[in-house]
């Protein structure tokens, strides 16, 4: 079964993005809706197995190592103030319409305060590819996206701690969590300056096979396997890697090997399992309150974001740019969704109307992209493909 499961889904996301590309929209974009197609919401062709969600992690990995392999380290280094501006006014705007709508609809308040943490979520994997379809990735807008990104997974891991040391579900040190966060970024960037370097160079020189994409992947295996161990997402760590090799002179090679690893197989998992795990039966009398926190999702989220690129300088188009590359809630929102179920600060049928929420936001983020962008050529020397 498993076989003919991961068949159906390089088929249908292949076939979906190509549509997609034709109908002018991303290839992404098609390849989430074949997602929830085939899943239990509608066909019921695909499961979500623990199977799925591993070799979706590992999509999800190999994407945003990617996206680290194409930064641009000056852009990059830039973006610390907007990164920082845009990250915060996309959590307290997020952080507020959750709660707000949480009371208006009568939840408590402990309900309502996890509410208000699941809006702050923010997966800019989907922005990353939408973004490299477009060729932007690399222009200051897609670095400031990308820093925002850093920036909000810190400030929600610990509004997380905050919210699940007050409300009893786990006792968590705070102190203790934001110097291991510490410890992980300056061990991290030290690594990367003074190791990756002459590790890649000699893992080149190796007389196997495809070394130096082997020896890549290690190193951005390595790093989110570390970022893990100390409460960062593994995806903050593979960007780090890929930024880090990035920066040497093999940085073309790595892309040139992994990109085919990754596009034909776990990327188009990772896709389908987002569209999978949205089961969105059974929604009965809620349907108002998945159209409500739909819209109020997507709105705080840019509308925050849209401030903090502004307030940092940038012109009105980039920074609506940065707003709709904040949206995505993804595979991080569904992570926390999940916990706020197992520690029943979420009940069943909320868990299913914000796992809607998550899916709506998520879809929404490729074609309002597409939209910002529209007449407009890239800006960077990246390659524009499809990726279908």
């Amino acid at each position: 079964m498993l076989f003919l499961q991961l068949a159906l889904i390089l088929l249908a996301t292949k076939i979906a993005g190509d549509v997609s590309v034709k109908l002018g929209q991303p290839a992404v974009f098609g390849k989430l809706l074949v997602g929830i197609l085939l899943g239990p919401s509608v066909l019921g062709l695909i499961e979500n197995t623990e199977l799925l969600k591993e070799l979706s992690e590992i999509g999800v990995i190999l994407l945003m190592f990617l996206a680290g392999l194409e930064t641009d380290l000056d852009e990059f280094k830039k973006s610390g103030k907007p990164a920082l501006l845009v990250g915060v006014g996309g959590i307290v705007f997020p952080f507020i319409g959750g709660y707000a709508v949480g009371v208006l609809f009568g939840y408590d308040t402990v309900t309502s305060v996890f509410m208000g943490l699941l809006f702050t979520a923010t997966s800019v994997s989907i922005s990353v590819q939408t973004l490299r379809e477009l060729g932007r990735l690399r222009s200051p807008e897609g670095m400031a996206i990308l820093g925002a990104a850093v920036v909000d997974d810190i400030l929600v891991i610990l509004l997380l701690a905050v919210v699940m040391t007050l409300t009893g579900a786990e006792e968590v040190n705070i102190g203790l969590l934001m110097l291991k966060k510490a410890l992980f970024f300056a061990g991290a960037l030290l690594v990367a300056w003074k190791v990756v370097p002459p590790v890649v160079n000699w893992l080149s020189r190796l007389r196997v096979t495809e070394s130096l994409a082997s020896g890549a992947l290690i190193i951005c295996f390595f790093y989110a396997y570390a970022a893990d161990a100390f409460g960062i997402a593994p995806i903050i760590g593979a960007f780090i890697a890929g930024a880090a090799i990035g920066a040497t002179k093999f940085e073309r090679q790595v892309v040139e090997k992994v990109e085919p690893i990754s596009y034909a197989f776990f990327v188009p998992v990772f896709f389908t399992s987002i569209g999978v795990a949205a089961e969105i039966k059974g929604l009965g009398d809620y349907v108002w309150l998945a159209v409500i926190l739909s819209i109020v999702a997507l709105l705080t989220k840019l509308v925050g974001a849209y401030l903090g690129a502004r307030a940092s300088g940038f012109a009105h188009r980039p920074s609506l740019a940065v707003g709709v590359g904040m949206i995505s809630r993804g595979e991080v929102a569904l992570i926390i969704a999940s916990l706020g179920l197992s520690e029943k600060l979420l009940p069943p049928s909320l868990f299913t109307v914000m796992v809607l929420v998550i899916l709506v936001t998520t879809l929404a983020t490729p074609p309002l992209l597409k939209w910002v962008y529209r007449n407009q050529p890239p800006q960077t020397n990246e390659a524009v493909r499809p990726t279908s």
